[in-house]
């Protein structure tokens, strides 16, 4: 899709695209509104390119089959840098010996001898 649309233009075209997929499943706007559990208005609305809440676009995208599409549109960015050095660290072969503590000497002014 092309940067220089507006937000009404990339609405209408994602309809259109929807649309388009609905009728590759030979589905009418009926069948897609039972199996995503909208109403069929909103099926003609989002298809108009009339706006949806993200909660509607799934309902959609899993009626027709298409929920898959959404991981090419974000795709899992998988671990982090930091979690990659953590799991690659070597692990510990030993226990470390117990740390002496030390007792504190008594406080003194420091004009004593």
């Amino acid at each position: 899709m092309n940067a220089q649309l507006s937000n009404p233009q990339i609405e209408q075209e994602l309809g259109k695209r929807l649309k388009v997929r609905r009728l590759d499943l030979n589905l009418t706007q009926a069948q897609a509104a039972e199996g995503s559990g909208l109403s069929r208005r909103t099926i003609t609305a989002i298809e108009n390119g009339k706006g949806s809440t993200l909660a509607t676009l799934i309902a959609l995208l899993r009626a027709l089959q298409a929920l898959d599409t959404l991981e090419g549109f974000l795709p899992d960015p998988g671990p982090s840098p930091l979690l990659l050095a953590k799991l690659q660290e070597k692990p510990r072969k030993y226990a470390s010996k117990p740390r002496k503590t030390q007792t504190p000497s008594p406080w003194k002014w420091g004009d004593e001898k």
